[in-house]
């Protein structure tokens, strides 16, 4: 059975379905109330964060199940995927009756960049310089086409046609249409002042302090001894990383020295280090006993995905 509220928001399935502990129940719940579901989103977080280090192939049957916890119905889920299967970022394989999907690899690229943002904080020095790029005059479609492309790679508007990054941010692929300059350093309160004009820092920073909000009692829960299920440790993870993923990508990693005094970015992600690793063996467990590939139950991880958050 499904119920469909108001306003386009996706179907919840309000079938029977195993029981959550209130803590990790509360986090499913607060997922639900953002509407519409966008499960599209919260299968790429499955396959990015749990499936791609296992092989990267899931059972459809075993995509329904989990999401099925989440409150997302299986007709959806079934839709999403081959949504996503259209727009290239998964692919579909058949054994028998039995569909079975894996990220293509655009979704594979493209979650590998979101992997070193999700679970490797920038490490590089700043040396205090800007790189400056002055968009070209080809057009205004061009343009934005443009200005999209360095917006996704970290720069910021300080003007319609000037966008600015520290000189640690890494130049997007290709070449974009537009003059790329240096500036020398820009250090104190001048460097915050431009980069407070430059990217949406208090719209940031409020998005790190709901996600500490979100999850702060997962973290006194776990730490006043509270046992999880496997099922329990997975849901939790999943929404963990979907939560702080939607916030990180947005987030340009600017240098300290650009940043607010008191700039909750490094706690949310103190927080977010300390819950995945208090969270893997369990999660870990449930994949190995519920997770079906083509041949049978997922591989191990591979040695690299214990190097997340560390």
């Amino acid at each position: 059975m499904t119920t469909v509220a108001q306003g386009g928001a996706s179907p919840i399935s309000t079938d029977s379905s195993p029981s959550l502990a209130p803590v990790v129940g509360d986090l499913v719940a607060a997922f639900q109330a953002r509407t519409p579901i966008r499960a599209w989103s919260l299968i790429v977080t499955v396959y990015g964060d749990a499936i791609v280090p296992r092989g990267g192939v899931l059972w459809l049957g075993s995509l329904i199940d989990l999401l099925a916890v989440f409150g997302v119905a299986p007709g959806l889920v079934r839709t999403a995927a081959s949504r996503l299967t259209s727009d290239d970022w998964l692919m579909r394989s058949r054994v028998g009756r039995k569909s079975y999907y894996r990220l293509s690899p655009r979704g594979r690229a493209a979650f590998a960049e979101a992997t070193r943002r999700i679970y490797f904080a920038r490490s590089e020095a700043w040396d205090g310089r800007f790189r400056i790029a002055v968009l070209d005059d080809g057009g205004e479609s061009n343009r934005v086409d443009v200005r999209r492309t360095l917006e996704e790679a970290g720069f910021g508007a300080v003007a319609p046609t000037v966008l600015i990054a520290p000189s640690v941010t890494a130049l997007p692929d290709g070449s974009p249409d537009c003059v790329l300059m240096e500036a020398r350093a820009v250090v104190g309160e001048d460097g915050r002042r431009l980069a407070a004009r430059a990217w949406p820092l208090q719209r940031i920073a409020a998005g790190y302090e709901r996600f500490i909000a979100q999850f702060a009692p997962l973290q006194s829960a776990l730490a006043g001894g509270h046992a999880l299920s496997p099922l329990d440790a997975l849901v939790a993870r999943i929404l963990l990383v979907h939560e702080f993923r939607r916030i990180i990508l947005r987030d340009p990693e600017l240098p300290a020295g650009l940043l607010p005094d008191n700039w909750p970015g490094a706690s949310a992600r103190a927080l977010s280090a300390g819950l995945y690793r208090q969270l893997l063996d369990g999660s870990e467990a449930w994949l190995d006993g519920h997770a079906l590939c083509e041949d049978g139950p997922l591989p191990p991880p591979a040695p690299e995905f214990y190097e997340r958050f560390a």
